[in-house]
């Protein structure tokens, strides 16, 4: 009780003091237990979504994509009509009902906008059935009943301010159509973000199907006391061994679920692992607070230790306080992470994909996990402060504050440190000259990881040299107050190696990816120079084909010297030593070869696209042992299997059309029916010559009522490119600002509690003529120069790290090293700014102190 008494006023008397290491605690729970909340709330939104729109049973087509992704014909596979009344007669069976359903359309309003979500969510148009009133009901108008009627959802209508009697365009496979809005239809569950229309059935079958008598899906009902089980046994028991796919309403449910549930694994584990990272760097702050608050409480501690308090009393009271910081940083953390969770809710409804607040789902075991995480960390790392505590002896009472450096334990230290920047070093060098990019990435992380150990351990032997080199470039011109701003940033190594490491931290990371990004950009660029010939590329960019009125649109585009059509096929290969696999034949128009430059290891590309020929990448031909000459067995998917000569192998030492095998589309056109055959994915053209400037501006002009499509010039995609990676980027920078504001508040704390430490030194500089500005000064120059101590290692360490990724990327063929300087310098200078910020309160605070008073203190 004794200990526990000792440590609650010790904490209570260092609040101020223990406030920013709670903060950092608070910050780094709140990350894990908002990514929990968030992730779990888009689990729970899409659980009940799924859940609404299953019927009990659904019957849908064998070859049905389960990832709901547009269909390459523009057209998603459908059962005959029949089928339904066939359902319909199953015993056990209350009703069968048809569905039409297409994530391969464009819907437009007068203005030619596209009415889609800009998340990235489909727009889905089908008809109006009884099972969608599980999920919606019409909240105003009616259900559409012609071929010139249609219904939209309201949460799309909401966003874009369509209203009852607006006429939109949708653009679809088969042709475009227009239909006026007379009803709006409300989810009763949260919609993430997909625009939903409908139409009547007839008009759902010919506009989207291209014929009647079709649908994409049967609805089956239970009878009263009949399972899903038994329903799907007693349907499958009818329909017999045909091309059908039949699903309870969990299975469906169960693999949505599986689909959205493999992104969002992806986004929580990646958030969780910047919460890891700003964890880290909290356990230097927090190791920096309980050290610097020992080594200010030796003589208190010293005269504990002489009035009988044992060394394990003296270590539980410190590990005590740190559960006391733990505890109520985490207690906030857990709260703040709730809000965090709501405010990326509402991010991302401003982005396109909404949440509600009435789905917001905390689980019992978030706030446990955020609780055990914050007090862990929080007492693992205040472990050396208090067994440092615990040595200190009676004998200390009689010394001033502070205790003397252990000199044995540097030496150990700084050779620790060096063995494993020396072995990190070592890992680094041996992923940079890997023969194999899989091997290679093992290597990278392990000295990925023993670099930034290695750093973090040695920091204080460094600390010495590289403070004195910056002090020299950037204190020198400041006179007096920089030589003692020098001084007292390195009167203590350990402290400033500390506090430099968790600034460090966040800034190899900021450097390692942007040299990657850079060096991707520049590959890709370079790439693009050398392999791509086409003037222009047409796209989608959400996978959707392109539809035949825009093909026919490009086509007739004046001022084209030839436009390139581009299907992938899906079939399974079968190579001459029989081994056979699922993969994708590039059927494509011969001017594709000028389009897209590819060396050849063997034979000619021309002669692929001829009559039964093909080609192969190098990659895979070696492989199988395959040669010019010898012939492919491709069985195509939903058409007939063809033998195909092999007329090229073309080398796999490029980022475009990586691996692709190419034939002719007329080829591929003898074994594939017509309705088979897959819409183009890209399309690409040549200008006439000199006239390259009129035409792209002819080719905007022939796109202009096909919104979804885009034209780009090769300036325009490598825009693109360096603007995705740029976003990409962005993103990751914004997740470790987290790590950087807490390593700020590592250097404040650090600050902070050094101008307490130094209270009678500051009192007696004052009283021998130093001037309060004079003093703000010498403390905002220590800052400065902890921040760019720890900006320097981490900017090294990163581009370290950072060259040897771009090492194993260029076995992948983006061999260019791009280191970007503007970047590079940009986040150096703002280290300083970022030094001057931390440096603003304790600065302040030093200056306000009463002269007699801090020379008085002990």
């Amino acid at each position: 009780m004794t200990v526990f008494k000792t440590s609650m006023r010790n904490f209570l008397a260092h609040k101020g003091r223990m406030a920013l290491s709670a903060v950092a605690v608070l910050l780094s729970v709140a990350f894990v237990c908002g990514t929990l909340v968030f992730t779990d709330t888009m689990n729970a939104t899409f659980d009940k979504l799924f859940a609404a729109t299953a019927s009990d049973v659904t019957v849908s087509p064998k070859s049905t994509d389960d990832k709901g992704a547009p269909s390459r014909t523009g057209r998603p596979e459908a059962l005959p009509a029949s089928v339904v009344a066939q359902v319909a007669k199953v015993p056990g069976v209350r009703k069968a009902e048809g569905s039409v359903g297409s994530s391969s359309v464009t819907v437009v309003n007068a203005k030619n906008e596209n009415m889609g979500s800009s998340s990235g969510a489909p727009t889905i148009a089908g008809n109006w059935t009884d099972n969608d009133l599980k999920a919606m009901e019409i909240t105003s108008g009616r259900a559409p009943r012609g071929p010139t009627e249609m219904m939209v959802d309201a949460d799309t209508a909401d966003k874009h301010h369509l209203r009852i009697g607006d006429e939109l365009r949708t653009i679809a496979v088969t042709g475009d159509f227009t239909a006026k809005i007379t009803g709006i239809a409300t989810f009763k569950v949260t919609n993430p973000g997909a625009a939903i229309v409908y139409f009547d059935t007839a008009t759902a079958q010919r506009e989207l199907l291209g014929a009647t008598g079709q649908f994409t899906a049967v609805n089956v009902t239970a009878a009263s006391g009949v399972s899903d089980a038994q329903l799907k046994q007693n349907v499958a028991a009818a329909l017999g061994a045909g091309p059908y796919k039949l699903q309870t309403a969990k299975e469906a449910a169960d693999a949505n679920r599986s689909d959205v549930g493999s992104f969002l694994d992806v986004m929580k584990y990646a958030m969780l692992g910047f919460a890891g990272i700003a964890f880290l760097v909290g356990i230097f702050l927090i190791i920096n607070t309980f050290s610097m608050l020992v080594a200010q409480r030796t003589r208190e501690i010293g005269l504990m230790r002489a009035i009988g308090s044992s060394r394990k009393q003296v270590n539980r009271s410190v590990l005590l306080e740190a559960l006391l910081l733990g505890v109520f940083g985490s207690i906030l953390g857990v709260g703040a992470g709730v809000g965090l969770a709501v405010g990326l809710m509402k991010l991302m409804g401003s982005m396109g994909m909404e949440l509600s607040t009435s789905d917001l789902t905390v689980k019992w075991t978030t706030p446990v996990i955020g609780l055990v995480l914050g007090v862990v960390v929080t007492v693992v790392a205040a472990y050396v402060p208090a067994r440092r505590a615990g040595k200190i002896s009676p004998m200390a009472a009689l010394r001033d504050a502070g205790t003397p450096a252990d000199g044995r334990a540097g030496v150990v230290r700084a050779v620790i440190g060096l063995v494993l920047t020396g072995a990190g070093l070592a890992a680094l060098l041996g992923a940079a000259n890997s023969a194999q990019a899989s091997a290679g990435s093992g290597l990278l992380g392990l000295g990925v990881v023993l670099t930034l150990i290695g750093f973090v351990v040695v920091g204080p032997l460094l600390a010495g040299g590289v403070v004195r080199v910056i002090s020299a470039l950037v204190l020198r011109f400041f006179g007096p107050v920089g030589r003692l701003a020098e001084r007292n940033a390195l009167r203590n190594p350990r402290r400033t190696g500390a506090t430099g490491a968790a600034l460090m931290i966040g800034l190899a990371l900021v450097a390692c990816l942007s040299v990657v990004g850079s060096s991707m950009v520049a590959s890709a660029t370079d790439e693009l120079d050398k392999s791509v010939g086409a003037d222009f590329i047409v796209s989608s960019g959400t996978g959707q084909p392109i539809v035949p009125k825009a093909a026919d649109a490009l086509k007739r585009t004046p001022g084209i010297a030839h436009v390139t059509n581009y299907k992938p096929v899906d079939a399974k290969l079968t190579a001459p030593d029989g081994k056979a696999q699922d993969d994708q034949v590039t059927a494509a128009d011969p001017t594709y070869q000028q389009d897209l430059r590819r060396k050849t290891v063997g034979g000619d590309l021309a002669a692929a696209y001829g009559p039964n020929a093909m080609s192969v990448g190098d990659t895979y031909a070696k492989a199988h042992g395959i040669k010019v000459g010898d012939t492919m067995t491709v069985a195509f998917k939903a058409g007939r299997t063809a033998r195909l000569k092999v007329a090229a192998i073309t080398s796999d030492d490029t980022n475009v059309d990586k691996g692709a095998m190419y034939t002719n589309i007329t080829t591929v056109a003898n074994y594939l029916p017509a309705d088979k055959m897959p819409k183009n994915m890209l399309m690409f053209a040549k200008a006439e010559d000199g006239k390259a400037k009129d035409a792209y501006a002819s080719l905007k002009e022939s796109l202009k009522a096909y919104p979804q499509y885009k034209v780009q010039n090769q300036a325009d995609f490598k825009q693109d490119l360096k603007d995705q990676i740029g976003q990409l980027l962005n993103i990751v920078y914004g997740l470790l600002a987290l790590a950087i504001i807490v390593a700020v508040l590592g250097v404040v704390n650090t600050l902070a509690l050094s101008v307490v430490e130094r209270t009678r030194e500051i009192g007696l500089m004052r009283a021998i003529g130093l001037s309060r500005r004079q003093l703000r000064r010498m403390i905002r120059l220590e800052s400065v120069v902890i921040a760019l101590f720890g900006a320097l290692l981490g900017l090294g360490l990163g581009m370290g790290w950072g060259a040897t990724a771009q090492k194993l990327l260029a076995l992948e063929g983006m061999g260019i090293l791009e280191i970007p300087w503007p970047t590079i310098l940009t986040v150096f200078v703002a280290s300083a700014f970022v030094g001057l910020f931390a440096a603003l309160i304790p600065a302040f605070r030093a200056g306000r102190m009463n002269v007699l008073n801090a020379i008085a203190s002990e």
